[in-house]
């Protein structure tokens, strides 16, 4: 970790931010995954540690597919997957970001902001961002979830 640019820094702070999730979750037995976490919520991404984790993965590649078809291509989001292992978690959590890099392959630090709304993405939820914008939304998309199941397996899982 240590590209060049602000699209490597975008990279390198969101790599980190993988590794990190990636070490809070490495420890969470499989048996707890499925377990109901918040009866309380009416979000289905947060039920369970699997919700939240299928939830992750899922938005990582539509955040990256969506900087991917800002360039021309066509491809559509993959169904989002539950799994029973940690282990399948990780190597998803590995191959969300192995996709990311090779979508920024495409990507010069001049295209990251962008001004002009009509060159903007719409994301699902409506809001326009550039893809600077939507790489640190990823980021701390990340980073709340992470927080979020560190809660968890402190008070749930000890």
């Amino acid at each position: 970790m240590n590209r060049p640019g602000a699209v490597g820094a975008l990279l390198d702070i969101y790599e980190q931010a993988i590794l990190d999730l990636k070490n809070v979750i490495k420890s969470i037995p499989d048996n707890v995954l499925t377990n109901i976490t918040d009866e309380k919520t009416t979000n289905e991404d947060c039920k369970s540690i699997q919700a939240i984790l299928s939830h992750v993965v899922s938005s990582g590649y539509s955040y990256a597919i969506s900087i991917h078809n800002l360039k021309g291509h066509n491809i559509q989001r993959p169904d989002k997957i539950f799994h029973v292992t940690i282990v399948e978690y990780l190597k998803d959590l590995t191959n969300v970001f192995l996709f990311t890099e090779s979508v920024f392959r495409e990507i010069k630090d001049d295209e990251l902001e962008q001004f002009d709304d009509s060159l903007k993405i719409k994301t699902g939820w409506g809001q326009l961002y550039d893809i600077e914008q939507l790489t640190e939304h990823a980021i701390v998309h990340i980073l709340r979830h992470k927080r979020q199941i560190e809660k968890i397996k402190y008070s749930q899982l000890n």
